[in-house]
């Protein structure tokens, strides 16, 4: 039966793969890189790069197929069937991979950015194909260093803090409200900024913000959300405008309100020592 790995392969850094995951490298011989276009051609050489820092030339092989589009303008009752057609789209493009490029017996893999289990359809996509039935296989999935643990090693800091809860959730979703009972948030690939909503409540937040983690483009801005908020926009822009894509992750993080916890806070707050851009 035809094997399939779903590999993490980190945030864009070569380093950041595990030995497991070089395991499963080794181990596979069709690469499947879907590509969403030219915009986002970087992509794909990223994953290239990872490919050639860690298996010899000459010893697998990679097939590209565009990914389908998906309808990102849609909203409210719309945007779960949107991402539905989308997935089948998608489902139906891995299917015809899987079936014509890889033997009955052959080992192929798609290498996912960070952690597949984290923010990513492939799983999904693929039991959308198993459930379709044309075509057998058996999956496995190797845990990858996903952004939001990149973000938190770069700004040198913990995702939370003690005996409190971190929620990891969508610009879609934050637009609604901070979290009730949360004080540090983790927002993925907002296109809208929506961080912005709270830089005015008079809340006391900080921003922990990185895009293109772990590649060479890697950005990082830190500090109190009021004052580094207007920043974080121009630089975004900025490098949305010369790239052509974007990238980013970030925490928000409530100030703690006793004086005990606003003490441990000081000694780890952005602009003590935290990176800047990079």
């Amino acid at each position: 039966m035809r094997k399939i790995h779903v590999i993490g392969i980190g945030a864009g850094d070569p380093d950041h793969l595990t030995l497991q995951a070089v395991k499963a490298l080794r181990g596979t011989e069709v690469f499947f890189l879907l590509d969403k276009g030219e915009a986002t051609s970087d992509l794909v050489r990223l994953r290239r790069d990872v490919l050639g820092a860690h298996l010899p030339e000459g010893t697998y092989r990679t097939v590209e197929a565009l990914d389908p589009e998906r309808d990102r303008p849609a909203r409210g009752a719309d945007y779960r069937p949107a991402v539905g057609a989308w997935r089948g789209a998608r489902a139906r493009v891995v299917e015809r991979l899987i079936a014509e490029e890889l033997g009955e017996d052959g080992t192929g893999a798609f290498l996912v950015w960070g952690d597949p289990a984290l923010y990513d359809s492939t799983l999904g996509v693929l039991e959308e194909v198993l459930e379709r039935g044309a075509v057998a296989f058996a999956y496995d999935v190797v845990p990858g260093v996903s952004s939001v643990s990149c973000l938190a090693a770069r700004h040198r800091t913990g995702l939370s803090r003690v005996a409190r809860p971190v929620q990891i959730t969508t610009g879609r979703r934050l637009a609604e409200g901070l979290p009730e009972g949360v004080d540090d948030v983790v927002v993925m690939l907002d296109a809208h900024q929506t961080f912005q909503r709270y830089a005015g409540t008079g809340e006391e937040i900080d921003i922990y913000w990185g895009a293109y983690l772990g590649t060479p483009d890697e950005i990082l801005v830190s500090g109190p959300l009021a004052e580094t908020a207007p920043r974080i926009v121009e630089v975004r822009a900025q490098a949305r405008e010369r790239k052509g894509w974007i990238m980013d992750t970030y925490l928000l993080r409530r100030r703690p309100r006793d004086s005990a916890e606003r003490d441990a806070h000081e000694r780890g707050a952005p602009g003590r020592g935290a990176p800047g851009p990079g």
